[in-house]
């Protein structure tokens, strides 16, 4: 109930900057657009609508993970949390209360990029919707890095690591411009060793009706999800701890 509160209050914060909240929703949109267009104008199969659309998807994460630690790293800048240390909420009850709106943000922006494609070409079947469930724990990574950020950093450091450093992770080394064998090498090794990669193949799995490949790419994405929304609680509860002395 205390997170229930704390998030509603978070929602409400949200709706108030709808020009940021309608960036990160349609900036996917935009992309997918573009590239079907691209696609259109070009011979060879580059930008295939089933195999790009999973990958826009992740991507767009990344401004939702931005969003989640500019909230919370504006917060921190402010005497906003301050006050509330002194409530009865707890690191994880904070966390949660943050991550809770930001997860209907994500259900709309990956349910938008797909309504587009099945506009563009794509064959509108159960394995789409298997698709969409299968980048939700993605979704929840991305928030999770967001919010690691934003209980460490201010909202200037925030914009360089989750706007420009994790922007292109997620874009590089998931495989989502590009067929990662054809790099191969390091290159391809350090893209399987991160979440990204792992994601858009999870969601290309499930698209293509591959399911036996799902699991195998989808743990390694809840494993980074864990591991990442816990080392957020332990960060914020450390900066609780360091305001509150």
């Amino acid at each position: 109930m205390r997170s229930t509160a704390f998030a509603t209050r978070n929602r409400k914060e949200m709706v108030r900057d709808p020009l940021n909240l309608a960036f990160g929703i349609g900036f996917p949109l935009v992309i997918l657009l573009l590239l079907s267009a691209l696609q259109r104008n070009i011979e060879i199969e580059l930008f295939v609508i089933d195999h790009l659309v999973p990958g826009v998807a992740v991507f767009g994460f990344s401004f939702i993970s931005l969003f989640s630690g500019m909230l919370i790293a504006k917060d921190r800048s402010s005497s906003f949390l301050m006050r509330l240390y002194t409530g009865p909420l707890t690191a994880p009850d904070y966390i949660v209360g943050y991550t809770l709106p930001l997860i209907p943000m994500a259900i709309l922006q990956v349910a938008i990029t797909f309504v587009a494609a099945s506009f563009l070409g794509l064959q509108v079947t159960l394995n789409v919707l298997l698709s969409v469930l299968v980048l939700l724990p993605t979704a929840v990574l991305f928030i999770g890095i967001g919010l690691l950020a934003g209980s460490i950093f201010n909202d200037k450091q925030v914009s360089g690591i989750c706007g420009a450093l994790l922007t292109n992770l997620s874009a590089w080394l998931s495989g989502t411009w590009f067929d990662l064998n054809l790099v191969g090498g390091w290159f391809k090794e350090i893209a399987y060793v991160l979440p990204f990669a792992h994601a858009v193949d999870a969601g290309r799995a499930a698209i293509s009706g591959e399911y036996a490949s799902i699991l195998p790419h989808l743990w390694w994405v809840i494993g980074y999800t864990v591991v990442i929304m816990v080392v957020a609680i332990f960060a914020f509860r450390k900066k609780m701890s360091g305001d509150n002395d």
